[in-house]
């Protein structure tokens, strides 16, 4: 019993530990696409462009786009000045919660093993090959990271 959730634990610190370098690198990955696209210039392509390998082109589409919840605020705001206000105050407002968190972390001088996180990575449907081949750069990154963190993590369980 001890043995297993001491297993569990293992497979949540991996998962966790995996999570941050890919997260990071995600977060960059789609801050990238929008400064990319809006880089490319089709001006002299007459808005189409054929090359080798790849093509691009620009379309207007339309189409309807819901209002954006601080749009609509501002407008019922303006309509509704003596509501608005109301409506603001308990935005505005903060509730007490309780949520359990489980918190975890590694034992001093305690070390995950390259299979723990090769675990993790098979289970996410990596081939064995994959996961090796990933796994070095995936332990640099996320070592790079950890240093600006603590080691003791929590996840929100309820």
């Amino acid at each position: 019993m001890t043995e297993q959730l001491e297993r569990q634990v293992i497979q949540l610190i991996a998962t966790d530990r995996l999570d941050v370098p890919i997260s990071s690198m995600s977060g960059k990955l789609k801050r990238a696409k929008p400064k990319l696209a809006k880089e490319i210039d089709l001006s002299d392509y007459k808005g189409h462009f054929n090359g080798e390998r790849t093509f691009a082109y620009v379309k207007d589409e339309e189409g309807t786009k819901a209002r954006g919840m601080t749009e609509a605020i501002q407008i019922f705001c303006e309509k509704h000045p003596q509501y608005g206000t109301e409506l603001r105050g308990l935005i505005a407002e903060q509730r007490i919660t309780r949520e359990p968190h489980l918190y975890f972390g590694m034992q001093e001088g305690r070390r995950l093993t390259s299979g723990d996180y090769m675990d993790v990575m098979l289970n996410l449907g990596f081939s064995e090959a994959k996961a090796e081949a990933m796994y070095q750069e995936l332990m640099d990154a996320s070592r790079k990271i950890s240093k600006a963190r603590k080691e003791e993590r929590s996840i929100l369980v309820g």
